[in-house]
């Protein structure tokens, strides 16, 4: 079992949404669970919208120390993500988080002050626990020109930060997908989804691959 922490001390970009649509792309193949640790609940009230049964399960545990616990969840998942909330006051619930993953993705978005707390999260939060992590580059529009390689370059020579070779495009078929639950594998192939189905199953197989190159997490005192 392999547990993956999204997480980002910066709210608005996207974690609930990477967290439920890469649930989905590794369901196809593997057992899956989310744990929502976020007090917003995003991810929680995705699968309450849901109008068709979602491919993997999603609890809610707002309680951080519980996490201690996640091992024991081994014979029944292959995979466990966990949404996590989204602040500088919520330090304490992404340790505890980190604490316990094999991997962390750290989304972030194009616009606005992201640099900021993605450098603080990596350093305070990530790095000091050894946990592998990528960056994903979310909300990608390619109507403007320029904007996802000015973006992959300020990762790679700027920032020299580890990313995802695979991005998510801007998608309003995405953004309306909260309102009845519904998740990318479960998208009609039209014009309108292609681009989404494409980008999450992509970013999911690398996901995958990056994962079996990381040993499961060793925590002692689980029961």
């Amino acid at each position: 079992m392999k547990v993956i922490g999204v997480a980002q001390q910066k709210g608005g970009v996207g974690k609930s949404s990477i967290t439920i649509n890469l649930a989905a792309c590794l369901a196809r193949t593997h057992r899956v669970i989310v744990i929502d640790v976020d007090p917003q609940e995003t991810s929680t009230q995705w699968a309450e919208n849901a109008t068709d049964e979602l491919p993997f399960e999603v609890f809610t545990d707002l309680d951080p120390a519980n996490l201690v616990r996640i091992r024991n969840l081994a014979n029944e998942y292959d995979y466990v993500l966990i949404d996590t909330p989204g602040s500088l006051a919520d330090t304490a619930v992404l340790g505890a988080v980190l604490d316990v993953s094999d991997f962390c993705i750290l989304p972030i978005i194009p616009e606005g002050p992201v640099v900021g707390p993605l450098r603080r999260t990596i350093r305070e939060l990530v790095e000091p626990r050894n946990v592998p992590y990528r960056v994903l580059l979310n909300r990608i529009d390619r109507r403007i020109y320029g904007q996802l390689e000015d973006w992959e370059n300020l990762l790679d020579d700027g920032l020299k930060l580890p990313r995802f070779v695979g991005h998510i495009r801007t998608s309003k078929s995405v953004a309306d997908a909260f309102l009845d639950g519904s998740v990318v594998t479960q998208f009609s192939d039209t014009r309108g989804t292609r681009n989404a189905i494409s980008d999450f199953t992509t970013v999911a197989q690398e996901l995958r691959e990056a994962l079996d190159a990381v040993p499961a997490h060793d925590l002692k005192g689980t029961n």
